[in-house]
């Protein structure tokens, strides 16, 4: 277990219902891209970079990335139902696998060779997975771990089944609608976030544990990852990335802090630093 601090910046095991969302999504013209899952837009010129939101998220979070960093081309996936944008196809059924096929789409359809992928929470494992597809150069994943259900404490088989139950719950119910439409509403920056696709999305992450196909990874790997003040949690936080990524040989770790969930908004210098540090091997 990581602490109360370490599961409360976790809560929902992505903790994308964070502060930091407040950001609002930037202005840009939408890249040609049709997709029932997903938008794209597109920013800037260099190479190719994809930028990949959390539970509830949209690409507004990364803003701070591209002030930052002006020279690359990036692709920020807006996943539907979240952040505003209808929910469409991300309606029912399951959503992660899906989404990662459907990046991968675009990846393909914009003829982008092998870019590198960054994904904060549900984005990095949707990053993971599209590595899996070797559609990557390179992955940054920004705190997250292989399995969803590890950011809370629990495992696969034993919250998955547990989220299982609560997903009917939240969707099924009326009382469980309401009480996840309150919880979205009453979050700064999360309003426009469709509850059943967070549900759905919850879901998902509960029973997804990338960690045994983690060898199978070719493309290089870096996790960035938050650690607060407690010098006895962070050393808690890191020995658990630490276990969970050891399947990946030469996984590039690094904690910054102190930090929630949002490491991009918490300490925009620092993680600036070690993205742009990381997009250098493109």
């Amino acid at each position: 277990m990581m602490g109360n601090e370490g599961m409360n910046r976790r809560a929902l095991l992505s903790g994308g219902l964070a502060g930091a969302l407040t950001l609002g999504a930037p202005l840009w013209a939408a890249a040609p891209f049709a997709s029932r899952r997903i938008a794209v837009n597109v920013r800037g010129t260099g190479r190719d970079v994809v930028l990949i939101p959390g539970l509830a998220s949209g690409p507004g979070i990364w803003n701070g990335v591209l002030a930052a960093l002006p020279t690359y081309r990036f692709h920020l996936i807006h996943v539907r139902g979240f952040a505003g944008l209808s929910a469409d196809a991300n309606a029912s059924g399951p959503l992660v696998q899906p989404v990662a096929d459907e990046i991968a789409r675009y990846v393909g359809a914009a003829k982008l060779s092998r870019p590198a992928i960054v994904g904060h929470s549900m984005g990095g494992t949707l990053a993971m997975l599209l590595g899996l597809k070797a559609a990557a150069s390179r992955i940054m994943v920004v705190d997250m771990l292989p399995a969803g259900a590890a950011m809370v404490g629990g495992t696969a088989s034993g919250l998955g089944f547990l989220a299982d139950q609560l997903g009917g719950y939240l969707t099924g119910t009326l009382a469980g609608r309401r009480y996840l439409a309150q919880m979205v509403a009453q979050t700064p920056g999360a309003k426009g976030s469709d509850p059943e696709v967070i549900a759905n999305a919850l879901r998902d992450l509960a029973n997804i544990d990338l960690g045994p196909q983690l060898p199978r990874l070719a493309a290089p790997l870096e996790v960035v990852y938050a650690v607060g003040a407690d010098a006895a949690q962070a050393s808690a936080i890191t020995s658990r990335f630490r276990a969970d990524y050891a399947g990946k040989k030469g996984t590039l770790l690094k904690a910054i802090g102190p930090s929630g969930h949002m490491v991009m908004a918490d300490q925009p210098t620092r993680f600036n630093a070690a993205l742009g540090d990381f997009l250098k091997g493109i």
